[in-house]
C-alpha cells in the first residue's frame, strides 16, 4: 500500500478543528501540521493533535518537507495568497470555498497547479452528498429527461460570525454572496452541466435585518444557460434553522429534494428525495445520511485518492472559478440592477 497522504491544515477555528479531527480519521491521510493564528488556538491544537507539528505562521508550514497537502481553512481574502505559497511550494492544495476573491486569482491558482502536476480541489461539500449527488445521478441517468429549470433555495438565520467575526468583515469575505449563496450556484451549475455553460445573470437583493450594511436578508438570482435552460439561486437569512431545497424540472418530470434541520452541521437532519410526473412518483432510499461534517470526510478520502491514485475530484479549480465567476457577476447584477452577461462583461471572459 502506498503511504499516507500528509496534511498540513492552515487556520484551525471553529471549521478548521473540523477538519484536523476528520483527517485524522479518514484512511490514508496524516495530520503532520497546523497553523493557527492565535495563541490560543495553538495551545488548543497542541493539547489535541500531539502527533502535529504547530505553526504559527502559514507561511512556514507550506515549506515544510514533511507536508504533501495543503488543507486551506481561513477568512476568504486569505485564499488566493496562501494557496498561491503552497503550489509554489510545489504542494497539493485543497481550499474551502470561495476560491478567491477575483476571477483572475483562480486563473492564476489554476494554471499554477497545471504547471507544477499538483491536485487543486474546492470543497464545495454539497457534491459529495448522498442527498445532493443522489440527485445529480438521477439526472444523468435521464430520470426527468433534459434538465430544463433548477430552483435552490435556502432559508435560514444569518450566518455565524466566524472567529474575531470575520464573516461581518466585507474586507475579509469579500461579498456576502460568496459566503453561502456560492454553494447553491455550484450546485445549479452541475444540476445543469449537459446544457453547457452559463450565458448570462440576473440577481436582486433587499432587506438588511442585521446590523451589517453589506449582508442582505433575501437574494435571488436567475442563471440563464444555452436554450431556454434557466435556474434559480435564492435565499432568504430572515429565517429559523436551516432548509435546503432543490427542484430540478425536465422534459419528463421532476425531482425535488430536500434537507432541514436546526442548523447546518446538524447530525440529526430530515431529507428526502423524490422524482417523478404526475400521478407517477419514486423515492430514493439512502444508504448513508447527509450532513456537512459527513460531506467534509467525504471530501478529504477523496484528495487522498486524488494526491496517492490519480483518481478525479469532486470540485476541481475550474469549478470553483466557475462558482466565484456566478457570486461575483451577481453582486454586480445587484448593485447595478442589470443583467450581467458572462462572456462578454469585464473580469468574465469566455475561456
Amino acid at each position: 500500500m502506498p503511504g499516507d497522504v500528509r496534511f498540513g491544515l492552515v487556520g484551525y477555528g471553529l471549521f478548521g478543528a473540523h477538519h484536523a479531527r476528520v483527517i485524522e480519521s479518514t484512511p490514508g491521510a496524516q495530520l503532520v501540521a497546523i497553523a493557527a493564528k492565535s495563541d490560543r488556538s495553538r495551545l488548543v491544537a497542541r493539547q489535541t493533535h500531539a502527533q502535529a507539528t504547530i505553526f504559527e505562521d502559514y507561511a512556514a508550514l507550506v515549506q515544510s518537507d514533511e507536508v504533501d497537502v495543503v488543507d486551506i481553512v481561513a477568512p476568504n481574502a486569505l485564499h488566493y495568497e496562501m494557496a498561491r505559497a503552497a503550489l509554489l511550494e510545489g504542494k497539493h492544495v485543497l481550499l474551502e470555498k470561495p476560491m478567491a476573491l477575483e476571477v483572475r486569482h483562480c486563473d492564476e491558482l489554476i494554471a499554477l497547479a497545471d504547471a507544477r502536476q499538483r491536485v487543486l480541489a474546492v470543497n464545495h461539500e454539497l457534491r459529495l452528498s448522498s442527498l445532493w449527488g443522489g440527485a445529480k445521478a438521477l439526472i444523468d441517468k435521464g430520470a426527468i429527461g433534459e434538465p430544463l429549470y433548477a430552483l435552490i433555495e435556502l432559508a435560514r438565520f444569518p450566518y455565524r460570525r466566524g472567529s474575531e467575526g470575520w464573516r461581518y468583515d466585507m474586507a475579509q469575505v469579500g461579498n456576502w454572496i460568496l459566503e453561502e449563496p456560492i454553494h447553491f450556484f455550484d450546485l445549479a451549475r452541475w444540476y445543469m452541466s449537459s446544457r453547457g455553460e452559463p450565458t448570462s445573470l440576473y440577481a436582486r437583493a433587499n432587506g438588511r435585518r442585521v446590523a451589517q450594511p453589506a449582508l442582505q436578508d433575501n437574494f435571488s438570482a436567475m442563471v440563464n444557460f444555452p436554450g431556454e435552460a434557466y435556474a434559480v439561486v435564492s435565499q432568504t437569512l430572515a429565517a429559523f434553522g436551516h432548509h435546503v431545497t432543490a427542484k430540478i424540472a425536465g422534459a419528463e418530470g421532476l425531482i425535488w429534494a430536500w434537507w432541514s434541520a436546526a442548523d447546518a452541521r446538524s447530525d440529526k437532519p430530515q431529507f428526502g428525495l423524490r422524482w417523478g410526473l404526475g400521478e407517477t412518483v419514486q423515492e430514493l432510499h439512502f444508504d448513508k445520511p447527509t450532513g456537512e461534517l459527513l460531506e467534509l470526510a467525504d471530501q478529504i478520502a477523496a484528495m487522498v485518492r486524488a494526491v496517492r491514485d490519480g483518481a478525479a475530484l469532486p470540485c476541481t479549480g475550474h469549478d470553483g472559478r466557475w462558482s466565484t465567476r456566478l457570486c461575483l457577476a451577481a453582486q454586480q447584477s445587484v448593485e447595478t440592477g442589470s443583467s450581467v452577461a458572462l462572456a462578454a462583461a469585464e473580469g468574465f471572459d469566455a475561456s
